[in-house]
C-alpha cells in the first residue's frame, strides 16, 4: 500500500494483541485501516497464557495472534509486514514511511509494544518455550507455585519481582548484577526470606529441563524457572520524535482516552503502561478505537 492509495481513517503500527484488537474493533466501525507490523510481537513467545478468559487450558500466544489475524481476514484489514521507520505531521493527519513504502492516516494508533533485555543465556529462547525462563509473574506465577524460582536483574528491578514470587514459592533467590549498597532492599528481601546472591558475572545455561546459573567464582546453581527483570527498550520512537510526553523510562503519556500530547496519536498496550497484559491491552484498543471513531467524520450507510 503506498500515500497514492489515499489517506486512511487510522494507522495502526504494531500488530501484537493491542494493534489487532485496534484493528478489529475500528474494521467493524466501518472505518479505513491497515496494520503495519514486523511480525515479531513478544506475544508470540508466550509458550500458554492461562489469563485469557474463555480457555480454560489457556492458549499460546501464536495461536492467539493467528486466531485474531484471522478475524482481521474476514474483515478485508489490510496488512503490510514492515517497520515504519518515520512518522511525521502531514496536513491534519500523518504520514507514516518505511522501506519500499508510505501511506497517510488521519489518525495514528501505536502498538509496537517493549523488547524485553534478555539475561546472559545464550538459548533464552527455547527455554521461554519450554516454561524455563519467564518475565511475567502477574501471568504466570501461578504455575510456579513450590518451585524453586530465580529471579535475576540489578537489585533495585528485582527485589519488587521476587517479593511477589515469594508469595508463590518458599524458595526464592535473587541473583542480583548490581546494587550491594541498597541495604534497605536487603532488609525487606530478608525479612520476606528471598535470598540474594551478588552475581555480576553470572551466565545462565539449560541443565536438563532446568536452569543453572554459573557464578564467576564456579560455584553454580540449579531453579526450575527463572524471572529476569532486566528491564526493556520502550519502542516509543516514533511518538517521541513528534514531541509527544513520555516518563523516563520512554513510556507515553496518555489520557483516559489513551490519546497522546500529539492530536491524533494514540497509545496503547506494553507501550503505556508496564503492566504487560493481554487483557490491559484489549482494553486500551477498545478505548482507543472508540474514541477514533467518534472524533472522525460519521460514516453513513
Amino acid at each position: 500500500m503506498t500515500a497514492s492509495a489515499g489517506p486512511l481513517d487510522c494507522l495502526i503500527v504494531g500488530g501484537g494483541p493491542a494493534g489487532l484488537m485496534a484493528a478489529i474493533y475500528l474494521a467493524r466501525f466501518r472505518r479505513r485501516v491497515c496494520v503495519v507490523d514486523t511480525g515479531a510481537s513478544r506475544a508470540a513467545l508466550i509458550p500458554r497464557s492461562h489469563n485469557v478468559p474463555g480457555f480454560v487450558h489457556g492458549l499460546s500466544g501464536v495461536e492467539l495472534i493467528a486466531r485474531m489475524s484471522a478475524q482481521l481476514d474476514e474483515l478485508a484489514v489490510a496488512r503490510v509486514e514492515a517497520e515504519v521507520t518515520t512518522l511525521q505531521r502531514h496536513g491534519d493527519g500523518f504520514r507514516a514511511a518505511w522501506n519500499g513504502g508510505a501511506l497517510e492516516a488521519a489518525t495514528v494508533v501505536l502498538a509496537c509494544g517493549i523488547v524485553d533485555v534478555h539475561p546472559p543465556f545464550d538459548r533464552w529462547r527455547a527455554a521461554v518455550a519450554d516454561g524455563l525462563l519467564r518475565y511475567c509473574p502477574v501471568c504466570d506465577a501461578f504455575e510456579a507455585i513450590g518451585r524453586r524460582i530465580g529471579v535475576i536483574g540489578p537489585l533495585d528491578r528485582a527485589a519488587g519481582k521476587a517479593m511477589f514470587l515469594r508469595g508463590y514459592a518458599r524458595d526464592v533467590t535473587l541473583l542480583a548484577t548490581e546494587g550491594e549498597d541498597d541495604q534497605a532492599a536487603m532488609s525487606r528481601l530478608a525479612e520476606a526470606g528471598v535470598e540474594v546472591v551478588f552475581a555480576p558475572g553470572l551466565h545462565l545455561r539449560r541443565r536438563d529441563d532446568r536452569i543453572e546459573a554459573a557464578f564467576a567464582t564456579d560455584r553454580t546453581a540449579l531453579f526450575d524457572v527463572v524471572y529476569p527483570a532486566m528491564g526493556a527498550e520502550v519502542r516509543s520512537g516514533l511518538a517521541v520524535s513528534l514531541g509527544a510526553e513520555h516518563t523516563g523510562e520512554g513510556y507515553l503519556r496518555v489520557d483516559d482516552h489513551q490519546r497522546t500530547s500529539v492530536a491524533g496519536l494514540y497509545g496503547i498496550g506494553d507501550l503505556v503502561t508496564d503492566l504487560h497484559q493481554i487483557s490491559v491491552a484489549f482494553g486500551h484498543a477498545a478505548v482507543a478505537a472508540c474514541s477514533i471513531h467518534s472524533s472522525l467524520p460519521r460514516c453513513l450507510a
